[in-house]
């Protein structure tokens, strides 16, 4: 009795190794199952396309809440930059522009 309780499983596990290897066909191209980052490739990075930024996980990972973290913290520090250059570009009104500070003046 024992010794066909061993070929049922021999036969089992042979079985499996035929199945998992696929009959002797070649196996499916595996697929790239990364999140697609949606950084543009060329130009400056902006503060959304940093909040969009998902990682793959990989075998021994990473800590999430620490690199969500440093992404939010680089997404802020990059509107804050651009508020800066945004602000420079503006030309402040004055007697350089020919604006007049008074509006009362324009009036006469």
């Amino acid at each position: 009795m024992i010794w066909f309780f061993a070929i049922l499983i021999v036969l089992a596990l042979g079985g499996v190794a035929v199945v998992a290897a696929g009959r002797g066909q070649p196996l499916e191209p595996a697929y790239d199952d990364s999140p697609d980052s949606l950084v543009p490739s060329e130009g400056p990075v902006t503060a959304d396309d940093l909040r969009r930024i998902r990682f793959p996980l990989a075998v021994r990972g990473y800590r999430m809440a620490e690199v969500d973290a440093l992404l939010e913290r680089l997404a802020e520090e990059r509107e804050a930059a651009d508020r800066r250059a945004a602000e420079e570009a503006l030309p402040l009104p004055g007697p350089e522009t020919g604006d007049d500070t008074d509006p009362s003046a324009s009036a006469h």
